[in-house]
């Protein structure tokens, strides 16, 4: 069954790149909205913008999104990694800027409050996209690569020169609450001298070392160190399963990225989605839809409607 939120919940921050403050509202909607944001900062033209890969506009830093009146949204993909984690699958997000807040830099401040509201059942089936062959985008060595699984996996590989990241690789299969347990609290992280060339040029303006993790060569400068040691690769995992979310529908297949970022993903849907013998959209029943990241993971309410 397709799910929602069972009341509203409210997250107050700072967007990372701007600096400003913001203050962002979930609301419950109802079957087949999908996810959507409401500008509410926005007057006379139309404010709501689309959670889809077809809305993703080029942007180095995040994931973007705009509508037809080139109203965005940047910096969506910790917010919906954690929806799509905790298998949220409509929800109306009110937002007073154009960046979502940046909090602590992963997405467990934002699964602590959908937890809180807790979801709620809507009498309509949920349908996935199953992956019927494998789909690969490339950009010189940098790879992302959908192919057919049972369930959601994500397999992923990064190369830094930095000492303190290095060469890391993990794997998940994303069932049973793995998001919850292995990913949510992984943060953003960057390197110094990125950070040095990004405020230069007005961005990162509310980057902290508290939200997120700074590297320089072999040095954690961030206070308390890691949370985990692999922190970095399980953060690109979330960002993959927040861009990956974007496709509309929860995936079957398994998601393989070497080096990738948020563009690459959004290429990878676009090409996916431009063969239509690769996938197929399939309605779960209840033993399929315990394979996907979210089930299990909040408190259920009654039936809506």
């Amino acid at each position: 069954m397709q799910t929602s939120l069972a009341k509203s919940v409210t997250f107050n921050g700072v967007g990372l790149h701007s600096g400003a403050p913001v203050r962002m509202r979930l609301h419950p909607a109802d079957a087949d909205h999908g996810i959507v944001f409401r500008r509410i900062d926005v007057i006379g033209m139309q404010n709501r913008v689309h959670a889809t890969w077809d809305r993703v506009t080029p942007s180095k830093l995040c994931t973007l999104i705009e509508n037809e009146d080139g109203v965005t949204v940047s910096t969506i993909e910790h917010i919906t990694a954690a929806l799509a984690g905790c298998g949220v699958h409509n929800a109306l997000i009110e937002i007073d800027g154009p960046e979502v807040p940046i909090m602590d830099g992963s997405s467990a401040p934002f699964v602590a409050g959908i937890r809180r509201s807790g979801i709620r059942f809507l009498r309509a089936p949920l349908r996935a996209i199953r992956i019927l062959k494998p789909v690969e985008f490339k950009d010189g060595v940098a790879t992302a690569r959908l192919e057919p699984a049972d369930g959601f996996e994500i397999d992923f590989a990064i190369d830094f020169t930095d000492a303190a990241i290095g060469q890391q690789s993990k794997r998940l299969e994303m069932a049973n609450g793995a998001f919850v347990r292995e990913l949510m609290e992984c943060r953003t992280f960057c390197r110094q001298a990125d950070v040095d060339h990004m405020q230069a040029h007005g961005l990162a303006l509310g980057g902290t070392y508290e939200n997120a993790i700074v590297f320089d060569g072999d040095k954690v400068l961030s206070p308390g160190g890691l949370r985990r040691p692999d922190e970095a690769v399980r953060h690109k995992m979330l960002d993959a399963l927040g861009d990956l979310s974007l496709a509309g529908a929860p995936i079957l297949g398994r998601y393989v990225g070497n080096r990738a970022g948020h563009a690459m993903t959004n290429r990878l849907l676009r090409a996916l989605f431009a063969q239509p013998d690769a996938f197929e959209y399939v309605t779960l029943d209840a033993d399929q839809e315990r394979l996907l990241p979210g089930a299990g993971v909040c408190r259920p309410v009654a039936l809506a409607g």
